[in-house]
């Protein structure tokens, strides 16, 4: 999973006058992720656009994370393979934690929301 999302980083992180950091991703109709997800109809697993989030938060601040609770994941169209993914990452770091919300867009349209609750790795 980790090197198809590796693969998949076009561009980011491109920091915004909101402090938000923005991400492009675009994944391969040739990547493992579509084998059988969904044979006949592939799209991008919910999972991937989960882990999308914590790479690209873990991308930001230069340290591992691991995501101790999934506050919201919402998916509101599919992401086909080739299709460009635009994430953008706001960040609010607390003493124990780090809070993240994902805003994933394709070709314009909102594709999911997400937010998650990361600690900072030992």
């Amino acid at each position: 999973m980790l090197a198809s999302i590796s693969d998949s980083l076009i561009s980011g992180p491109v920091g915004q006058a909101d402090g938000s950091s923005v991400f492009e991703f675009r994944f391969s109709a040739k990547d493992p992720v579509f084998a059988g997800h969904f044979p006949g109809r592939p799209l991008l697993p919910g999972i991937f656009q989960i882990e999308l989030a914590r790479m690209a938060a873990q991308k930001v601040l230069g340290h591992d994370l691991v995501i101790r609770e999934i506050s919201k994941a919402k998916f509101l169209r599919p992401i086909l393979p080739e299709e460009i993914i635009r994430l953008s990452l706001k960040l609010v770091e607390e003493p124990s934690i780090i809070q993240a919300r994902a805003g994933l867009l394709v070709g314009g349209q909102p594709a999911g929301e997400i937010a998650l609750r990361l600690w900072r790795k030992e």
